[in-house]
């Protein structure tokens, strides 16, 4: 925003004195250092990736004090913009490593070839710069020649002109090298503020006085942050000059049509279930929405609105809001829409009342004179009952028609038109499993028979059958959730080859370090949220991976309630998961589901904090029978091959754990080179 040059003499002191302010002339930016030195700057802005702290090689420059100072960027006399020059101390750290066995192979290299340590320093400085809400990164190469070349001492600075920042706002600076070999520099500044601007609240009424003397000409945008509420109507009165004209105003809504905006604003908005009936849409700002329930049934079928006979409600953010109903569901599910698109939807009462069940929705349509009919809802449309349609409600009509007459059917809502009814199939489909399993063994039995009188091909019979039953057990693996805490690359890496060393077994491994693409798109919390259902859903067992990292995560969630921001990656669903798994835990519904480990050497099972405990907690890959035995189907028998399996998985894993514990190029603990190493002497 242009900033007139009296403006400046206002903000930046408290008496009417024009401050001495160095003028820029031009918009591109620059960069200049001091004598000695050589500097470039990148043409365009970088993204801001710090990465991970890496060994140095040898010395290295590194940034180590940063300075800021307030100028104006001028494209005109009169037009300037507020703008900050930052400039970063560097200087030498690190020491170049004495060469090995420089006698044994003759002395000194050849001459002719330089000395590394006689080689100028080279390095590319990145400063990130954040004030709401504009942020960026930029990228400084700066060459250092041999001769300044001096260990722990400075060897000048590099300046770049300049961040363009506002009047009153909080600026934050971060200066590191790539690859970074050192922590981060930060600077946290605050700009001058306006003394002869005042601004006060009454309730939605905003005032906002000027004390400008009526020789000053000036002009004053003002940012109207409207996050939640219809659009509201500015009243203005002009109480410093009333017979001058009214100033220009401006009303601009840059992301109101955006359609990138809304897409983000969508996948930050949440629906939270609040009690039975009742609950509210999560979202950062005001949206304007309707809602409405569906039915979902098992199998992967869309969820089947019920309008009508509901009808869709208006939705406001941050309200609490009530559905007519007299009973729960977990197949009751809340459909979202904005702009007649399917924003949101949540099966809200899955989590506090089970996965999805097998049941049938009948909807009752009540007429005058005490006239009613019913039908039920199939993914096909609403079979009227009784009715000889080839559908499964269709067949089991009458049956159904009984249930709800002997009061088996569970009412969930009921009005003046019409009421829901939930009415169970299991019953059904067991009696038709029964028939079947009655004919599997009298086929059974006939094939005994067969296979006694024939001795001979007996063996090869059940030889054969054998294997397909083992075949069967290990395409059918159990499902099994992996969640930890990314600590660091290393880490990552020992989690990634245990779980390709369980996928060797009749399990069906699912872990984020192999889904990066869809936690992306759905973000971690929904991410998980669905991983979470659908493996519980199949009676499959979540993994808590317990590191240092995991075990301070936990410890940060149960004293405060709420994850505060870390170092971790936009991809740790291992924070994002702790909002769902200590409602398990604390409602009691983790065990038979959970299963904890930590590795050996890494953590001790009792530094996981207590509440977690209440499930079994193993140490890998000393107790990998019994982590094996626990992921197996609560029902199934032990295996004979159990140790057989867990010797598989240790001898898949143990090149990870060396890898992890002692990194190469360090030998491991008790192991040394030459005649006598690891002798204890």
């Amino acid at each position: 925003m242009p900033v007139p040059w009296f403006l400046l003499s206002l903000a930046l002191g408290r008496s009417p004195v024009v401050l001495s302010l160095e003028r820029l002339v031009g918009s591109q930016d620059a960069t200049h250092c001091s004598p000695g030195l050589s500097c470039h700057l990148w043409d365009s802005d970088i993204l801001c990736l710090p990465g991970d702290i890496v060994p140095a090689p040898g010395p290295v420059l590194a940034p180590t004090h940063l300075q800021t100072e307030l100028v104006l960027r001028c494209q005109k006399e009169t037009d300037c913009d507020l703008c900050l020059r930052v400039a970063v101390h560097l200087a030498v750290h690190g020491h170049w490593e004495e060469p090995e066995d420089e006698e044994k192979f003759g002395g000194a290299a050849d001459s002719g070839v330089e000395e590394p340590r006689n080689a100028s320093l080279q390095a590319q400085v990145v400063l990130s710069f954040q004030a709401y809400p504009t942020a960026r990164c930029v990228l400084l190469e700066v060459q250092v020649p041999a001769a300044l070349v001096q260990f722990g001492q400075s060897v000048g600075s590099v300046v770049y002109d300049c961040f363009e920042a506002a009047l009153g706002s909080e600026v934050r600076i971060w200066s590191y090298t790539q690859p970074r070999y050192e922590k981060e520099l930060n600077h946290t500044q605050q700009l001058p503020a306006l003394p002869w601007l005042n601004v006060s609240a009454d309730g939605d009424n905003v005032h906002l006085v000027l004390n400008v003397s009526e020789e000053q000409h000036f002009g004053l945008s003002l940012y109207w942050n409207q996050v939640q509420g219809p659009p509201k109507p500015r009243w203005h009165k002009n109480l410093v000059w009333p017979l001058e004209p009214d100033s220009v105003r401006t009303n601009i809504c840059p992301f109101r049509e955006d359609p990138r905006a809304h897409r983000n604003l969508w996948q930050a908005a949440r629906l939270r279930l609040l009690t039975l009936q009742s609950w509210l849409l999560d979202a950062p700002c005001w949206l304007p929405a309707e809602a409405a329930l569906c039915w979902r049934a098992p199998g992967g079928d869309p969820c089947q609105p019920l309008v009508p006979p509901l009808s869709w409600e208006n939705v406001t953010v941050d309200k609490v809001l009530e559905f007519p109903l007299l009973k729960g569901h977990p197949n009751l599910c809340v459909q979202v829409n904005s702009s007649e698109k399917l924003q949101l939807q949540e099966c809200l009462w899955a989590d506090s009342l089970g996965p999805l069940k097998d049941d049938v929705l009948l909807l009752e349509t009540r007429g005058p004179q005490d006239n009613r009919s019913l039908c039920a809802l199939e993914p096909s449309g609403c079979t009227s009952l009784p009715s000889k349609a080839s559908t499964r409600a269709a067949r089991l009509g009458e049956y159904l028609l009984q249930d709800l007459q002997s009061g088996q059917c569970l009412q969930l809502w009921d009005d003046d038109l019409g009421a829901l009814w939930a009415c169970p199939m299991d019953k059904y489909i067991h009696k038709r499993w029964a028939l079947v399993w009655l004919a599997c063994l009298l086929f059974a039995a006939a094939l005994s028979l067969i296979l006694l009188l024939k001795k001979d091909h007996a063996k090869g019979w059940l030889r054969l059958l054998k294997q397909d039953v083992r075949s069967g057990a290990a395409a059918r693996g159990r499902a099994a959730l992996l969640l930890y805490s990314a600590d660091d690359s290393g880490f990552e890496r020992l989690v990634g080859a245990l779980a390709s060393a369980l996928c060797q077994l009749p399990l069906r491994v699912a872990v984020d370090l192999w889904s990066r693409r869809e936690l992306s798109a759905q973000g971690p919390v929904a991410w998980f949220h669905a991983q979470r259902r659908q493996t519980l859903q199949e009676g499959g067992v979540v993994v808590l991976l317990f590191s240092p990292g995991a075990v301070a995560l936990c410890s940060e969630w149960l004293q405060d309630g709420v994850s505060g921001p870390g170092a971790h990656g936009p991809h740790d669903a291992f924070r994002a998961s702790l909002s769902c798994v200590l409602p398990d835990f604390l409602q009691g519904r983790a065990p038979g589901s959970y299963v904890g480990a930590c590795f050996d050497r890494l953590l001790h099972p009792d530094a996981v904090p207590a509440l977690f405990r209440t499930v079994p907690v193993f140490t890998l890959p000393s107790q990998l029978p019994d982590f094996l035995g626990a992921l197996q189907q609560p029902r199934a028998p032990r295996s004979g091959r159990l140790l057989e399996r867990a010797e598989q998985v240790s001898r898949a894993l143990q090149p990870a754990l060396d890898s992890y514990f002692h990194p190469p190029g360090t030998p491991a603990p008790g192991r040394g080179v030459g005649p006598g190493a690891g002798d204890g002497t």
